[in-house]
């Protein structure tokens, strides 16, 4: 499985009126098309890496499984996955899953259903989180300085979001980066569905931006009783939190933050 990788640009500086010129660090995006039971699901673009996990997430996270087990992933094509730039991904439950509806189009922040309407309907096919704990003020300030340091690629490129799971003590068990935010959660979730970790009430769940109502849902399709965002929510996405019955925590810094849902330790 491919990691995530970068290209060398010669680029120019313009600084106080003085113009440089050196090789800047660029992070590689690629699409990547999702198959459930070897039909389109979705494409996206991505940061390549971690693709098995990105695939399974975004599968998770659009209850596109409704659980089914997954007995299988596999790079595939019309032919040698080499061929396709290992840029199609299948998730395989033997055909177990209902067959899916196609997203026309680039997955993005902005697709999903709309307003009240998808309020109730994850409201009638989802169960409140009902015994997710508390975190502390400090335990968070923890998370936030520690992720900050895995970010490897971030600190290379500047050009990649993060998501990231962390325990009571603040320890950070689980780090993934994408181009894309919405990836970096869905390589979370695949990764502890393929590692058979399903039970996430007790942890939170980290992400590098804002806390749209796209991310409170795959935080909820994931188990997660808190989600902190280092940016701010809109206000579906409180709406949402506060009907699963989470913890929202924006505009996350390592001296202040800001609550919008549920309860966190002072």
């Amino acid at each position: 499985m491919r990691k995530g990788r970068s290209e060398k640009f010669l680029v120019q500086r313009l600084q106080n009126g003085d113009t440089s010129r050196f090789p800047d660090e660029v992070i590689v995006e690629e699409p990547l098309e999702i198959r459930l039971d070897g039909h389109l699901v979705a494409t996206t673009m991505r940061t390549p890496g971690h693709d098995y996990e990105l695939a399974v997430g975004f599968c998770v996270a659009e209850n596109l499984l409704q659980e089914a087990p997954v007995t299988g992933v596999r790079y595939c094509g019309e032919g040698p996955a080499a061929e396709y730039q290992y840029n199609v991904v299948t998730v395989e439950t033997g055909g177990q899953a209902p067959a899916p509806q196609p997203r026309i189009g680039n997955v993005s922040s902005s697709c999903g259903l709309c307003g009240s309407v998808a309020l109730t309907e994850l409201a009638n096919r989802m169960a409140p989180v009902k015994n997710a704990i508390t975190f502390s003020v400090e335990v968070i300030q923890k998370v936030l300085g520690t992720v900050n340091e895995q970010q490897e690629m971030f600190a290379r490129t500047g050009g990649l979001h993060a998501a990231a799971v962390f325990d009571s003590h603040g320890t950070v068990e689980l780090l993934r980066e994408d181009i894309g935010r919405h990836n970096a959660v869905d390589k979370v979730i695949g990764s502890r569905l393929l590692s058979g970790k399903y039970n996430a009430e007790q942890l939170g769940l980290f992400v590098s931006g804002r806390a749209s109502f796209e991310m409170v849902q795959k935080a909820w399709s994931g188990g997660f009783g808190t989600l902190v965002a280092v940016s701010a929510p809109s206000a579906l996405a409180v709406d949402l939190a506060k009907a699963a019955n989470m913890t929202l925590i924006g505009f996350a810094r390592e001296d202040s933050m800001n609550l919008y849902a549920g309860r966190i330790d002072e």
